[in-house]
């Protein structure tokens, strides 16, 4: 329950609450290592790139803590409790994660298109692996509007979909200027080149 409580403090963006969370567990004789892992899963799950500053943070903790030790290593996890509940939050890579997992679980494996396909041998380059690939970095702005990664066939969903809060607002103008590029891009490239 306390667990529960710690990681709602950090989602509700109230850091005297955590921190008192925090506290009670760790007093209460919870492994630290096992709020450390706990935490990670907060930037993740809780802020993501909204802030990703919050994952390092969270690795920094465990790793003083796991330097330390207690009690010293518990102002490191403090640290970073407090840090996860002020920053910006999203959860839209873990909504994404799991709405990708359940299209993949649901749609079975499709094969990677040849374009997409690495070519180290001369036999995989023979069969046409990697031809027609466009190189992003060799088009304007570093990317090749119109291309399609997908499989063939499939039509690109938009699993991933930024908050409009902290680095995420950014993300979200970037994307949508780079998916306006692919819509005005003539079609997807030439899949049979």
């Amino acid at each position: 329950d306390t667990i529960s409580a710690l990681h709602k403090s950090v989602r509700g963006s109230d850091p005297d609450a955590a921190l008192y969370w925090l506290v009670r567990m760790l007093d209460g004789g919870v492994d630290p290592r096992y709020v450390a892992r706990r935490v990670l899963r907060m930037a993740s799950e809780d802020i993501g790139l909204a802030d990703p500053r919050a994952l390092r943070m969270a690795l920094d903790a465990t790793e003083v803590f796991e330097r330390l030790g207690s009690p010293e290593g518990e102002l490191a996890l403090a640290q970073a409790v407090v840090f996860l509940a002020a920053a910006p939050k999203s959860n839209a890579i873990y909504t994404a994660w799991n709405e990708v997992r359940a299209f993949v679980a649901g749609d079975g494996t499709r094969p990677v298109p040849l374009r997409l396909r690495n070519a180290p041998t001369k036999l995989m380059t023979q069969l046409d692996y990697g031809r027609g690939y466009r190189y992003a970095h060799d088009e304007a702005e570093g990317f090749a509007a119109g291309e399609n990664y997908f499989p063939d066939g499939m039509s690109a969903p938009h699993f991933y979909r930024p908050t409009d809060r902290g680095l995420e607002a950014q993300i979200a103008v970037k994307l949508a200027r780079l998916r306006e590029a692919n819509a005005a891009a003539s079609g997807p490239s030439d899949q049979s080149a």
